[in-house]
């Protein structure tokens, strides 16, 4: 391949590189724009992308109209416990499955990845009953509960391949020097994986955070309710929406989950290599 078909095939997919960003961005500066927007410029017939005259009015309606507040912290609450108790029970399984490949092992993963596939009214019924008896529908608890449950099979299988991406030579090199099993997988093992739990866990938080279905059907109490039901009360009756503070909230709704990935992001890759080295 000559040099001038190099550049070509690498100004191509910079190109298409370009493409997809503007793809994964146009709805949400879209969003942005709206929210900023007065109501006669939502009305008009011909939409800009900056506002001509910015204005907070859509936010200020929108925390009066709803509690949004309240409905953040129900949501923060609920994602953050799931992606917690996920990650602690996803990662010692997904150890033991990867380490031991038995046929246990390997029919439990592939029941991991069939369970994904399972749509959420087929399971909504037993769930319901479930809690039912357990006292806890219409609880934050309940919905935790509910979020583990979904977020775990996914959670394992990808901690299961970050586990067998590490070498078994790094162990076994770590039980010459005299390690135990406990100092391997705390000094070598887990800064290796922490990577993927990190990853797993921003999963599972951005799963719980943006989850309806299960949100709606479990919590009637408006004083419990999560961030996305909530943003449904900006709709009226005849599905027309009130789109200035809907526009504003949903805006609102999306900072959590971006700033928590702009921050971990770094650290994602930070661990990858502090395992390897041995002091």
């Amino acid at each position: 391949m000559s040099m001038r078909t190099k550049r070509s095939v690498r100004a191509g997919q910079y190109v298409a590189l370009l493409c997809y960003l503007v793809f994964l961005a146009f709805p949400f500066l879209w969003l942005i724009s709206t929210a900023f927007k007065p109501a006669p410029e939502l009305g008009s017939l011909h939409p800009t992308w900056i506002p001509r005259h910015p204005t907070l009015d859509n936010f200020r309606q929108a925390f009066d109209e709803q509690p949004l507040l309240r409905a953040t912290a129900n949501s923060l609450i609920a994602a953050l416990s799931a992606g917690l108790i996920a990650v602690l029970i996803a990662t010692p399984m997904a150890y033991v499955m990867a380490r031991h490949r038995t046929r246990l092992a390997t029919a439990a993963t592939g029941w991991v990845v069939v369970s994904q596939a399972f749509p959420f009214v087929l399971l909504i019924i037993p769930l319901f009953l479930v809690l039912k008896n357990l006292h806890l529908i219409n609880t934050l608890w309940g919905l935790i509960l509910v979020y583990v449950v979904w977020a775990l099979p996914f959670a394992l299988w990808m901690l299961v391949g970050y586990v067998r991406a590490v070498p078994r030579e790094l162990e076994e090199a770590a039980a010459v020097d005299g390690a135990g099993r406990l100092r391997t997988l705390v000094s070598v093992t887990a800064p290796l994986l922490a990577p993927g739990i990190v990853a797993t866990a921003l999963f599972a938080f951005i799963t719980a955070w943006n989850e309806f279905f299960f949100a709606l059907v479990l919590l009637k109490t408006p004083e419990k309710q999560t961030l996305p039901v909530v943003l449904t009360h900006f709709l009226g009756a005849e599905g027309a929406a009130d789109l200035g503070p809907l526009a504003a909230a949903a805006f609102l709704a999306t900072l959590p989950s971006l700033v928590l990935f702009a921050v971990i992001q770094r650290r994602i890759t930070g661990g990858m290599l502090a395992g390897a080295v041995k002091n």
